[in-house]
């Protein structure tokens, strides 16, 4: 009977997800601010206090004026970081997004210092959003690192990474890919439901 009730007890306390049981009601996502994409997530929107996995098959397919409302909304509280971009950030582009350009700051950091920057900066609790780049080949250690540091300091922690990680696991509680041709998002785990079997098409105010 002991063992019956520490399971009773994980099941309630726990955040586990069980097949026959109804998704749960509390809605604590951060809106995407794509109504479609939305609705088939769990949360109604990305992580708000852990790591978001971002999949994309090239550079520039969108990725970013996919998270843009959602970053443009976190500067209005406090610091957005960019850890090790792979390209400068266009200031432009960003602030016509909605992005507070006072409080978007870029840290440089070699491939092997990357992860270790995101994730204090996660963990600082000074910061509403991390974005970052993260060079893993494999290993996930790194990509667990990113996620207690960004449950712990409540961030929003975006890693963007080639499609090609999308055959290996991931600690990330919601995973999407960034298709083309057409273009097309794909969700691969979401924390709370089974991923709907279908993708959801990018959204028309990024076509």
């Amino acid at each position: 009977m002991g063992e019956v009730h520490a399971l009773d007890r994980l099941l309630r306390e726990r955040p586990i997800w069980r097949g026959r049981a109804p998704v749960a009601s509390p809605r604590d996502g951060v809106s995407t601010g794509f109504a479609a994409l939305d609705a088939v997530l769990p949360g109604q929107g990305w992580i708000a206090a852990g790591l978001n996995e971002v999949l994309v098959a090239s550079d520039g397919i969108g990725e970013l004026e996919l998270l843009w409302p959602m970053l443009a909304e976190a500067s209005q509280d406090a610091a957005v970081v960019l850890v090790a971009p792979p390209y400068i950030p266009f200031a432009p582009a960003w602030h016509a997004a909605g992005v507070r350009l006072d409080r978007l700051h870029v840290v440089r950091a070699a491939s092997r210092d990357a992860v270790w920057a995101a994730e204090q900066c996660m963990r600082s609790g000074a910061c509403a959003a991390v974005l970052c780049w993260p060079q893993i080949a494999g290993d996930d250690r790194p990509l667990r690192r990113l996620q207690v540091g960004a449950e712990s300091g409540r961030c929003r922690g975006v890693a963007i990474r080639p499609l090609q990680a999308a055959r290996n696991p991931s600690p990330a509680p919601l995973r999407l890919a960034v298709e083309s041709a057409p273009r097309q998002i794909r969700v691969l785990k979401c924390r709370g439901a089974n991923p709907p079997p279908y993708p959801v098409p990018f959204p028309r105010a990024l076509q």
